[in-house]
């Protein structure tokens, strides 16, 4: 659907696909399947994060209230929550490109 789009959009694409054939018939995500498909299609950002206090604030959120469930909505603000905590967006800021 997004064969012309741009770099970003098919990014967000991408993350919308992950997550949608991810969730349940509501749309939705446990907090356990989340923390799962964080470990297997997130890893290089979540990757040595073990130790920061904020990190563990948000991973235990997940091991907690168990039947709540996250929309999409949730899902981009954790995902992004942890890319900006990651030590891999700082190598990644620091790679130049040119096209």
């Amino acid at each position: 659907a997004l064969g012309k789009g741009s770099d970003l959009e098919k990014a967000f694409a991408t993350a919308a696909l992950v997550y949608n054939n991810s969730a349940d018939p509501e749309g939705k995500l446990s907090k356990a399947e989340t923390k799962s498909l964080l470990q297997t299609q997130f890893q290089g950002f979540i990757q040595g994060q073990e130790n920061k206090p904020k990190y563990q604030e948000i991973i235990s959120t997940l091991d907690e209230e168990l039947e709540n469930k996250l929309d999409f909505e949730d899902f981009m603000i954790l995902l992004v929550s942890l890319t900006l905590m990651s030590d891999l967006l700082q190598e990644i800021k620091n790679v130049k490109t040119t096209k």
